[in-house]
């Protein structure tokens, strides 16, 4: 039970009543200096879960984030409301990181990528015996067990890093406590999670995905040219309300941006190649109204919260399940009516091979990496230090990563790793992901159901009938 003290900072901090379920518990689990590991719906206030504990605890909790953008949006969010945050990353100058540097003793909350937690002038000052660490919260966790061209091989050394500073710590130094938060992980992701970061006797707290207002629709897009008509004519349906254009890449973002002008609708590409302020802008004339709907990649809406999101449509469907969850789930936020589109090719390809061509390019990718690294794994030294291992060949690093996934090294350190014996030919390419994603594109039931099941809620995907995706309002058409 939590004392009525901690009610009261979140009421004055943040101005809600009461906390929404089951975020009462997960706060009082890091106050207790408990490990966790949280599946939150995508809105359901992760991100209070780990701030409102680290500012009623003594000592600096680092939050370890994926996205640059992600990172300044809920830092300058805490500073607005007094707190004191900070965020360090590549694109500070080095009077800022300096200042940041400076100011760790009086923070609550710093923010860093895993690579920048990891490198040397920031790893140094975090080890200082007088800093106090108060936890180490990994937000977007799921990151760290991505499948795909956006592996973070930095991501696998993160469960060393709690016994590591431990070690520069004063015996009375308090335990540590390591979060792990993320809107999607099945059953094996979870293992793995808790496998890697080592987590110890974790609470798992887990809630649905399911959303009961949001509705979840597939269209074939029988042409390019088709795809880009039903945009139009599912944009104009939306009547102006606010929404989300989600495209998979940088180029596309802004072609398809620039059509859309053409067709007289005001809007604007975003990705994480813009400038940060053109960033900060583009959010703003959105949450705003300026910009009915914004074309973008995966970058566009972690940490944002705009409830009045109306729609998502997918021009081109996602390569995983828990990238299409994480994506929808920008709509409907506050419990109203919502809908979601993907638009797919038709199944034979003739008429409009896009998606197949860009499943290929990603596995013809994936191959070239598993082929590069198993080349570069005779020259990795069984027992080594990582900054002298990549200091002649970076790739090393992405050696390292698979090894760690794969099971066949373990980190002594954030730094020091050993190769387990035995054979270290990498497995095959895991296409599951992709025929997952396919057979949700193609299934006769309710879609709300797949997702469930796919996300480890067997028992309530048994009965579940949503009544609003396309599968469940065709059957009640019959």
């Amino acid at each position: 039970m939590l004392p009525p003290s901690v009610l009261q900072t979140f009421q004055k901090v943040w101005g809600y009543s009461d906390f929404r379920p089951p975020q009462a518990e997960i706060i009082e689990n890091l106050l207790c200096d408990r490990d966790s590991l949280v599946l939150l719906a995508t809105g359901g206030g992760k991100s209070i879960c780990f701030q409102l504990p680290a500012i009623l605890k003594q000592g600096l909790t680092i939050v370890i984030s994926p996205l640059l953008a992600l990172m300044e949006d809920q830092v300058q969010d805490l500073q607005r409301r007094e707190l004191p945050a900070a965020t360090l990353h590549s694109n500070l100058t080095s009077r800022e990181r300096h200042q940041v540097l400076q100011k760790l003793p009086h923070l609550r909350l710093l923010y860093v990528s895993p690579e920048t937690l990891l490198s040397q002038p920031v790893w140094e000052r975090l080890c200082a015996p007088t800093l106090a660490i108060a936890g180490i919260m990994v937000d977007e966790a799921h990151c760290l067990v991505q499948w795909g061209d956006t592996f973070r091989p930095t991501y696998r050394r993160l469960g060393s890093v709690r016994s590591a500073l431990m070690q520069h710590k004063p015996p009375e130094h308090s335990r540590i406590a390591i979060a792990a938060f993320t809107a999607t992980a099945n059953s094996h992701a979870q293992a793995e999670l808790i496998s890697c970061l080592q987590l110890e006797q974790p609470q798992v707290i887990r809630t649905s995905p399911y959303r009961a207002n949001l509705s979840l629709n597939v269209a074939i897009a029988w042409t390019p040219l088709c795809r880009k008509h039903q945009t139009v004519r599912f944009i104009h349906s939306q009547k102006g309300q606010t929404g989300l254009i989600y495209v998979r890449s940088r180029r596309e973002t802004e072609e398809l941006a620039e059509w859309l002008s053409t067709q007289s609708f005001h809007t604007a590409a975003y990705h994480a190649g813009l400038p940060s302020e053109q960033r900060r802008q583009i959010e703003t004339a959105w949450i705003e109204g300026e910009y009915p709907f914004v074309v973008c990649t995966s970058a566009f809406g972690l940490g944002l919260n705009n409830p009045r999101t109306r729609w998502v449509l997918h021009f081109q469907a996602p390569l995983t399940l828990a990238e299409y969850i994480q994506e929808v789930g920008r709509a409907g936020r506050d419990g109203n009516p919502a809908t979601a589109l993907m638009l797919v090719s038709e199944p034979t390809g003739f008429l409009d091979n896009s998606d197949r061509n860009r499943q290929d390019f990603f596995l013809q990718q994936q191959q070239k990496q598993l082929q590069r690294a198993q080349m570069l794994l005779p020259k990795l030294p069984s027992k080594g230090n990582f900054s002298d291992v990549i200091k002649g060949n970076p790739d090393m690093a992405l050696v390292l990563g698979m090894l760690h996934s794969a099971g066949k090294l373990v980190w002594h350190s954030p730094f020091a790793y050993e190769i387990r014996a035995g054979n270290h030919k990498f497995a095959e390419i895991d296409r599951t992901p992709l025929l997952q994603m396919q057979a949700y594109m193609s299934t006769r039931h309710c879609r709300w159901a797949f997702l469930m099941q796919a996300f480890g809620f067997e028992r309530e995907a048994k009965t579940l009938r949503c009544g609003v995706c396309d599968r469940c309002l065709q059957q009640n058409k019959k």
